[in-house]
Formats: structure tokens, sequence, C-alpha cells
């Protein structure tokens, strides 16, 4: 019965395992990158990266085997154990690293040295020798070899890194000179550090407002559904005022023009002349086609005013659901350090030192080996996604528990962990399934991009143009999967069938609602981002006016801006949940119709709002009915309970 093609949907009635080929293949996915940790570990990368390592090969804090051909390797650096740069400030932009001879020490300088004779009493008293190992302390003055052998003087104040025993400067002007070689557009290096100093001395008023950013987004979630009206007819008015205006101004234009042209009759005023005219009839058209559109969504967008009210009554039956942005970035961040501190595994693995032109020591990887990294890049996309998706899933199977059940009173003790929990035990096939496919479309468009980046400057104009649209149009289809892709998940969430009967499903369901899908997108998105727009404008002027009170001793450009940066992340993402149950409202809703007409045994499981909704709009096609087709055609889809 599950296969034939007018499939009943069948609401939370029974879980099966869904797409499990793909789950193996994920884990064993999961299985290859733990594979590349511990091969890089046991190749003595970690111990490289952790303790560092000189330029002869020698790893700092332990005894060392000779290398063949490599003077000064193979040493016995047991109570040496932090990496000391000759040359800390000499940093190569391109190869992103410190061309500088490294030693292993036993102390950094913890105070600035001037001279030769000031690095000889240093070793002296605190027997850490700072000059290569060929010198002994007593020679550092008299032996002509010191100049190359020995730190590039004054040796500035260093501290180790915690964890990393490496000594770096304590005044970090010398990196502030690499941030500026990367910030080409600071001409003015004075410029950088009161930028850097006014982020420092208001940070207590930055994290203040980060935290009301995180506030008011709060606020927003519980009563947005109360001000939605409001924001749907701000956002008519905005938009018929913004769009007769601009015609206004065009024909006020031509006709200005038009009386002043008598004078001025040269070539330019003409072609001028009649640009304005092809503008103000453009316009004229788009206003007329607007207002046409206006008109005709008019309906659908009650049923969007009623979706947000139900989801706002969501989040009070849900309220861990708010938290839902919280642990998904804790996860990500999370997976991202795996993946960085591996990464930088990657860059110091490799059996075998190889001298370089300069006789000093390099660790390459050789081989098939090389290609670890391309795994390890597709790793972080796909488990980002995964990572992403699963809070989908997780957002989807709450909210579709909500829907279909119907005494509210009778939901799951917490519907987030009973959907987690189903997840876990029944979905993450699916899951992993739909992530991949994003990924497999995110990967070419990377490939693109850098290919695009490499390439500036150097190709023609086509090449550069057929590049970017193949970008785009590979963007439009991943921001289309993803909207799939989710939907997929709420069918799975419903039927309990793998992801590609799901997302057929979900299509056709999404396909016969089209224009109501337009209306939730356009009408949706542009509320909440009305909503992002309030936010992060409130938290922009509670910002000037605290930092207003500093304005003497600091500048408040920066930190104004990172507020407000911060400020839309945050709102992006509590709205950005929001709108993932919105979409899975609207999912629940569609089959509600579609199935059940309201009489005994196919009652509506919809909330009250909505059932008025449905109400309202059989009550205007009656009326419609009457007084002539048209109307009536119109809202046939609206209805979907006399199709079946």
């Amino acid at each position: 019965s599950h296969k034939s093609s007018k499939r009943e949907w069948k609401p939370l009635e029974d879980h099966s395992c869904t797409d499990v080929p793909w789950l193996l293949l994920f884990i064993l996915f999961c299985i290859g990158m733990g594979f590349i940790c511990g091969f890089s570990i046991a190749t003595g990368a970690a111990a490289r990266l952790l303790s560092g390592y000189d330029s002869y090969g020698n790893i700092c804090g332990q005894k060392n085997v000779k290398v063949e051909g490599i003077v000064n390797s193979g040493l016995d650096l047991t109570h040496k154990k932090y990496v000391f740069f000759l040359d800390p400030c000499n940093i190569d932009l391109v190869h992103q690293k410190i061309k500088s001879i490294a030693l292993c020490v036993s102390a950094c300088p913890r105070k600035e040295l001037k001279t030769l004779a000031d690095i000889q009493k240093f070793a002296e008293i605190n027997g850490s020798t700072l000059c290569s190992y060929e010198l002994q302390p007593s020679e550092y003055t008299t032996d002509p070899r010191a100049a190359k052998l020995c730190p590039k003087y004054p040796v500035p104040e260093s501290a180790p890194i915690p964890f990393f025993h490496r000594c770096a400067p304590v005044n970090i002007s010398c990196y502030a000179k690499f941030a500026e070689a990367l910030i080409t557009f600071v001409s003015d290096s004075s410029v950088l550090h009161r930028l850097i100093s006014g982020v420092m001395t208001s940070k207590e008023i930055i994290m203040g407002l980060c935290l009301l950013s995180l506030v008011l987004s709060m606020i927003l979630m519980v009563i947005i559904r109360y001000i939605s009206r409001v924001l749907v007819w701000i956002l008519t008015i905005l938009v018929i005022l913004g769009s007769l205006g601009g015609t206004g101004v065009l024909w006020w234009l031509y006709a200005k023009q038009r009386m002043s042209a008598g004078a001025l009759e040269t070539q330019i005023a003409k072609d001028n002349l009649q640009a304005l005219l092809i503008y103000a009839i453009a316009a004229t058209v788009f206003t007329v086609i607007l207002f046409l559109i206006m008109l005709i969504m008019r309906k659908r967008v009650a049923l969007t005013i009623a979706l947000f009210h139900v989801a706002g009554k969501v989040f009070i039956h849900l309220p861990l659901l708010v938290f839902q942005p919280f642990w998904t970035f804790f996860v990500l961040i999370l997976f991202w350090t795996y993946w960085i501190t591996v990464l930088l595994f990657l860059g110091t693995t490799g059996k075998h030192p190889v001298p370089n032109e300069e006789g000093f020591v390099e660790f390459r990887m050789a081989g098939p080996l090389k290609y670890m990294w391309w795994y390890h890049v597709v790793g972080l996309i796909w488990i980002s996604e995964f990572i992403l998706a699963c809070q989908q899933m997780t957002v989807a199977g709450a909210v579709v528990t909500y829907y279909f059940t119907r005494e509210k009173r009778n939901l799951p003790f917490t519907p987030i962990l009973a959907s987690v929990n189903r997840l876990v035990c029944y979905h993450l096939g699916t899951v992993a399934k739909g992530s991949f496919i994003i990924t497999l479309v995110k990967i070419p468009r990377m490939i693109l991009m850098y290919i695009h980046t490499q390439l500036k400057g150097k190709e023609n104009a086509c090449a550069r143009c057929m590049l970017k649209a193949c970008i785009c149009c590979l963007w439009c289809l991943e921001k289309c999967l993803t909207y799939l892709n989710q939907n997929a998940y709420t069918a799975t969430a419903i039927n309990s069938t793998n992801f590609c009967t799901s997302a057929k499903d979900a299509f056709v369901i999404l396909v016969e609602n089209a224009l109501r899908v337009a209306a939730i997108n356009t009408v949706g998105d542009f509320m909440l981002f009305l909503g992002k727009v309030l936010i992060v404008c409130s938290t922009g002027l509670a910002g000037i006016m605290l930092l207003n009170y500093q304005r003497d001793y600091t500048i408040w450009v920066l930190p104004l801006i990172i507020v407000c940066l911060f400020a839309f992340l945050v709102a992006h993402c509590f709205l950005s949940i929001y709108e993932m149950v919105v979409d899975v409202l609207f999912l629940c809703f569609a089959i509600d119709t579609k199935y059940n007409d309201g009489s005994p045994g196919r009652e509506f499981y919809m909330d009250k709002v909505l059932m008025e909704f449905v109400e309202n709009s059989k009550k205007s096609m009656k009326e419609a009915g009457r007084g002539g087709g048209a109307e009536g055609r119109e809202l046939k889809p609206m209805v979907g309970a006399d199709e079946e």
C-alpha cells in the first residue's frame, strides 16, 4: 500500500529506519576522518606541533635521532623546551611562515635585550643560550659568526604561548605590521592601533550590547506573533509608497526636462529625455504589475499571518526550541576546532625530514598522502552540513509532533528530546543523504570560486563572466535544494519514509500550493528581515548612546560595527529557527487540508487560528461562487478539502 501513487499520509503512526546504507557510508567516512587524525599523530606531527621543532629537525624537550646530512641534528634537548626565533618579525606572507632560524631554548627572554653583551649575560644568569648551538656563551661577543648565528637585536621581550611552547614577542607591534600587510587599505598604521585600542577600551560595553541583542532576539520570538499583522501592513504601505513615489518622481523629472528642452536642442539633452521617458514607462509598468501581484496575494497573506501566529504558540509549548541554535553552534564550534587541529597536524605530517635550499629541515608529505587534504576538506563540508541538517530534522520532528497531537495536553514531556531520540534511532541515514547532496553542489562551487580567485586579471572577460554565471547557478541550485531538503525532512518526520520518497511527496504538495509557497516565502521572509533590521537598529542605537559618552578618547566606529554584526548574526540564528517552524507548519497545514475536511472521522488537526482562516476562505469562495466565477476560481487551490 505504501508504494501506491496516491499514498495516504499517516502522521506519526509507524516509525521505521530510513536510508540505512547512507548511514553506513557516513560512518565509514567518519572512520576515515579519524584515521587521518590518528595517522598524523602517529607520524609525530602532534609532538612537532605541540612541542615545536628547530631548524635542524630536532623536537624541543626530548632526545632526537640523527638525520643524515644535517648538522646539529640528533641533539638531546630534554631541558630546552621552548622554540625561539632569531628574527620573529620576519614573516613570509606568501608561504605564511616565519623566515628565521628557530632554536630550542630553556627560557624565553622576559625583558628586552639590546646588545650581544646582554644576550651573553642572559645566557650566563638564566642558562638559556639564544644563539645557535655551535657558539658557547663565552664566544658571543668575540666570535665573528655571531652576527649570523645570534638573534637580531634588540631582542624583544617575549613570553611562551600557552600549550604551544613557542616564544612570542609580548608587544605584538611586529605582527600588527603583518596584519597591516594583509589589510592594505589602512595606509596609516596609527589608525589601526587607534581602532584596536578603541575596541579594547570599550570591551565591557561591547559585551553588554551583545547580551542585549540576545535578549531582544528572544523577546522578538515571543511577540512576533502579535505584531505580524502590523508588520505586513507596514510592508504593504512601504512597497506602495515606494513604487508610487519612484514612478511619480520619474514622470515629474520627464515633464520638467520636456518644458525646459525648448532652449537646449542638443543631442545629449534629447538622449537624456528619451532615457527618462523609457525609465518612467518601465517604472509605471512595474508598479502596475506589483499592484496586480498584491491583489492576487492579499488572500494568501492572511495564511502567512495565521502561520506566524501558530508558530508563536509552538514556541510557547516548546520553549526549548529557542535554545536550538545554541547547541547547534556549540557542536559546530567543537567540530571546527577538531578540524583545524587536524589541519595543523597535517601541515607538519611527514615521516621524512627534507633539507631545503638553506640547509635547514622541512617536513613534507610524500606520495599519495598529499591527497588526505582533499578528503579532510570534503569532511569539513559534509559533517558541517550534517550537523545543520540534524538541527532541521529535530525542529521538524518536534513541530510535527506538536501539530499532529490533537490534545496538546498529551504532548511528550519535552517534544524536542523525543524528536532527537527519534532522529538518532531512525533517521540519521536520511540526514546523511540530504547533507551529502548539498555537499555535492557546494564542492564544485568552491572549486570554481578558487579558480576564479586564482585567475584574477589573467583571463578574458568572457571566461570570467562564464565562471561567475556557473557559480551563481550552483548557488541558486544549492538554495533550492536546501529548501526542498527541509521539506523532505518534514515528510520523513511525518511518514517515516526514506529521503527520495519524502522529497517527492513534499515536492508534490509544494507544487499544488505554489502560490501559497510564494506568498509565505516572500512575505514571511520580509517580515523576518524586518525583525532582524529591528534588532540590529535597536542594538546599534543603544550602542551609539553608550559609546557616545566615550567619544573623546576612543574611535567608536569599529566597536559599533562589531556589535551590529553580532546582533545581526544572533537575530539571524533565532529567526532562521522561526522560519523553519513556519515552513514545517505550512507543510503540515497543506497535508491537513488535503486529506481532512472537518467531517466526522476526518477532523482537522490544525489550530483555531488556521481553522478560522479555512472557514473564512470557504465563506469567501461561496460568496464568489454566487457573484461570478473569477474570484472563486482564483481561490480554488486555497481549500483543497473539496478536491478530494
